[in-house]
């Protein structure tokens, strides 16, 4: 495949959001869509309510437009089409709930994971229509175990897990934009490896989009992603795991997403059966908060990890 549609596409992207951000900022602003923060969270976010949100959109919209011209229309490019914009659309909604009713909450649990449920039940038809093997290998090894038709609920379980996981790490100012640009520029590089033309495409076209975000998202930010960002970034994520058949990879290309998931279910567990808590608070970037660490070393303590991470699962992947 051509590096340079590769780099086309990243740099497409990237010059869009860029482009796009001193227009969607103000008009966000102008509609008061501001962030509403939790009262329960470090005192230090507090000053950052008001700020814009549902960024996301713009994100969303750079990727679409750099895909759409550098990618062709097959049928792994509808399925990272639907995980993306769809999740991304469940995001809106609940960004938006969240803003008209000003509150910190949007769509209740239920109402959330039905829209993925929808959208992941879409993504499982496509996979199915285009006879996507239904195989998971361990990497590095000749372990391989066909799922036959329990697949299609593993699938459903990466796509929630994902876009879940990849949304709680939205907690901090440019957080996830670096965190999602490293995940997805290992597996361009894995998409390239496997001659997965849409994926890597995709891929690189989010790197752009997300490095471009970056611009106006890192500390101080001027604008927040909100949900419409972070659901359709990692159901984007799942998809091109699963379309590069690296489904195991993605949880240690994934690890910083992984690890801010499992903080958040252990502290609820642990208060739940024993009373008491295991971080000062959850997602665990704000026990670091609380902890007296600055935001920009949170951030960048937490890009280097997942570097690293990122860097191991390309020599498994390999």
């Amino acid at each position: 495949m051509d590096i340079k549609v590769i780099l086309l596409s990243m740099g497409a992207s990237f010059l869009l959001t860029v482009l796009l951000g001193p227009l969607f900022i103000p008009l966000l602003r102008r509609l008061k869509f501001g962030q509403q923060i939790r009262t329960d969270g470090p005192q230090s976010h507090l000053k950052k309510k008001g700020t814009p949100t549902m960024g996301g959109i713009i994100i969303i919209l750079s990727l679409l437009l750099s895909f759409l011209k550098f990618s062709e229309i097959t049928p792994a490019f509808w399925v990272l089409l639907v995980a993306s914009l769809g999740f991304g659309i469940v995001g809106f909604l609940d960004d938006y709930i969240k803003i008209v009713f000003k509150r910190s909450l949007g769509l209740t649990a239920r109402q959330k994971l039905l829209g993925q449920l929808v959208f992941s039940i879409i993504v499982c038809i496509l996979l199915y229509q285009m006879n996507h093997s239904t195989i998971v290998g361990i990497p590095s090894t000749t372990l391989q175990f066909d799922f036959g038709w329990f697949y299609y609920p593993f699938v459903v379980i990466m796509l929630f897990g994902t876009s879940n996981a990849v949304n709680f790490t939205d907690g901090v100012d440019g957080l996830l934009s670096g965190t999602g640009a490293i995940a997805f520029g290992a597996f361009t590089i894995l998409a390239l490896h496997a001659s997965m033309h849409e994926s890597a495409i995709f891929s690189a076209a989010m790197i752009g989009a997300l490095l471009g975000f970056l611009v106006f998202n890192a500390h101080p930010a001027k604008v927040f992603m909100g949900d419409a960002g972070s659901l359709g970034i990692g159901g984007g994520l799942a998809a091109v795991a699963i379309l590069t058949k690296t489904e195991i990879l993605l949880v240690l290309i994934g690890g910083v997403f992984v690890i801010e998931m499992l903080s958040v279910i252990l502290q609820v567990a642990s208060f739940k059966l024993r009373g008491k808590r295991i971080f000062k608070m959850s997602p665990i970037h704000h026990h670091f908060e609380l902890s007296g660490w600055g935001e920009w070393r949170v951030v960048t303590s937490f890009w280097f990890v997942a570097l690293i991470l990122a860097a191991i699962g390309l020599v498994l992947g390999r």
